[in-house]
């Protein structure tokens, strides 16, 4: 399973459960998932295979999907949604696109940007003969004008019209927070609520929110590849809780096992005072928590419940708050999250592959190398290496790299925060602190692409090796390609530290793979003692 909540029934069964007579509760669609990088693309897609439709993805970077376990059973093509030709080459062939990408802090000018591309596939949808768009956008608040809503659900809105208004029969589901491991919206609540005993709050914890479980999120999203052609609107889905967030925060704290918080609530936190509180406490960087917070002015409950008369509720009914708040945390303890909201890269964040021209054609590329006999096992070096960061941290120097980590989210960057998705697996795409995993070859290769602020491009490389002697080997090499004058001075003034930091790195990995095999030969020791009575 690659949901929160595995204890549940299985995606077939909620499609037939779900399924009206005469819906085609066993016709199979060829379903377009944009967005599949991204926290629910991520998870949509083996739901929708395993509901026994057949899966393109559309992606900027296919290799991010490379490493998900349901990658062999989907196509894959390289496309952008700001790309005529690019959409109208992915949904050659589709029955139902699943339209789940914003550009969510990207800048000012993001609702230009979701804009275009909402027009871009709604033309490209009608030309290709799509049967049906899904999009999920967000819950607005009753009785507010459209002018007066956040920026983002103001766009999010403006999207759904343009998909509705396509030609194309479009179902258009609003959600408000989405609880699952994970969700941005769950990280934020759950790095508050843990970290502060007492808060001082925005006065939005007093706003009334529906917020709905992402199991539901997805069956919802699921059985829409079924519904009949002249379903064309937009439907409002919640749980079955109406929650303020300040509650939110007290019933995490008593499913956690936390003692009760105390929340004081204060007028004077405006959005963007809110949103740089939340990302010195959270994960969330503040590009993505002040929309998040915006959202939040308004009361958002849903005002009609119309989707059951298409999909019913499952016979236990929508999964209340207490509980979807259980199965994410038994998803995070278990190490189980199969996708998180940095899943999808960071606006604004380099993108460009290492260089494989070594003179970079003629520009300048700095390399810091480094290497260590490791008296282990190449397996144990590999451990030690797809392990690094989170909470076993960069093995040197620990102020240094925290210091840097402060330094990047004072700037707006994503600071050292992120931690792992996987406490010991890494795929490709995974964030990792604040470095991006651009390639894994198990055993052998791990290579990072760094996503803090810098004046220039940096890439991480870790690798296992052998020398002549057959010794195990572990090299070690940072890159970067500096932008502009500034990014020249950046490499000569961090320079000195580097023998610190990146001399510490590879010695302290080498002696942790050592150590690692000294613990494994002492155990396998143990092991064959004769049992004593």
């Amino acid at each position: 399973m690659t949901s929160d909540e595995s204890d549940l029934p299985t995606a077939p069964e909620r499609a037939r459960s779900s399924a009206k007579p005469g819906q085609g509760a066993g016709e199979q669609a060829r379903c377009l998932v944009t967005g599949a990088t991204g926290y629910l693309g991520g998870r949509l897609v083996p739901e929708l295979l395993d509901a026994g439709h057949t899966v393109r993805c559309l992606a900027r970077s296919p290799d991010k999907l490379r490493d998900h376990p349901w990658s062999g059973r989907t196509e894959v093509v390289r496309g952008d949604v700001t790309d005529p030709e690019s959409v109208r080459a992915a949904l050659d062939g589709i029955d139902v696109a699943y339209y789940l990408v914003h550009a969510l802090g990207t800048g000012r000018d993001f609702a230009a940007t979701d804009r275009r591309a909402a027009e871009i596939f709604a033309e490209q949808a009608r030309n290709a003969g799509v049967r049906r768009i899904v999009y999920l956008g967000g819950l607005t608040p009753a009785g507010v004008p459209e002018r007066e809503l956040s920026p983002h659900l103001r766009s999010r809105a403006e999207v759904g019209r343009i998909l509705l208004g396509s030609g194309v029969p479009t179902v258009v589901l609003r959600a408000a927070v989405i609880i699952g491991s994970g969700s941005a919206s769950f990280e934020m609540l759950r790095y508050l609520t843990e970290r502060l005993p007492v808060m001082v709050t925005p006065s939005w914890v007093r706003t009334s929110i529906q917020p709905i479980a992402v199991r539901d999120v997805l069956r919802l999203l699921v059985g829409c590849a079924r519904l009949p052609a002249d379903v064309c609107r937009a439907f409002d889905i919640g749980g079955p809780d109406v929650l303020t967030y300040r509650d939110m925060m007290r019933r995490y704290a008593a499913v956690a096992g936390l003692p009760r918080r105390l929340i004081l609530p204060v007028p004077v936190l405006t959005p963007g005072l809110s949103s740089r509180w939340i990302g010195l406490v959270t994960p969330v960087p503040p590009s993505i928590a002040r929309p998040l917070a915006e959202s939040l002015r308004n009361e958002v409950i849903c005002r009609e419940r119309d989707i059951t008369r298409y999909l019913p509720d499952p016979p236990e009914g929508p999964i209340p708050f207490d509980r979807a708040v259980e199965l994410a945390l038994r998803r995070i303890q278990d190490a189980r999250v199969a996708t998180r909201w940095s899943s999808a890269s960071v606006p604004g964040a380099p993108s460009d592959p290492l260089p494989t021209d070594p003179d970079w054609a003629g520009g300048s590329l700095y390399t810091d190398r480094r290497e260590r006999i490791a008296h282990a096992s190449g397996a144990s070096l590999w451990r030690v290496i797809e392990g690094i960061g989170g909470d076993n941290g960069w093995y040197s120097f620990p102020l240094a790299w925290a210091v840097r980590g402060w330094l990047d989210r004072f700037v707006g960057g994503v600071g050292l925060r992120r931690g792992r998705r996987d406490a010991a697996r890494l795929r490709v795409g995974d964030s990792l602190d604040f470095w991006r995993v651009e390639e894994v070859e198990p055993g052998r290769l791990l290579r990072l692409r760094a996503e803090m602020r810098l004046p220039g491009l940096a890439w991480l490389e870790l690798r296992v090796d052998r020398d002549d002697q057959n010794r195990t080997v572990f090299r070690q090499r940072a890159l970067f390609h500096p932008q502009g004058l500034l990014g020249h001075a950046y490499w000569w003034s961090v320079s000195p530290f580097h023998a610190v930091v990146f001399g510490g790195m590879a010695r302290n990995i080498a002696r942790a793979a050592e150590a690692h095999e000294a613990a494994g030969a002492e155990a396998a020791a143990k092991a064959r003692e004769p049992a004593r009575s």
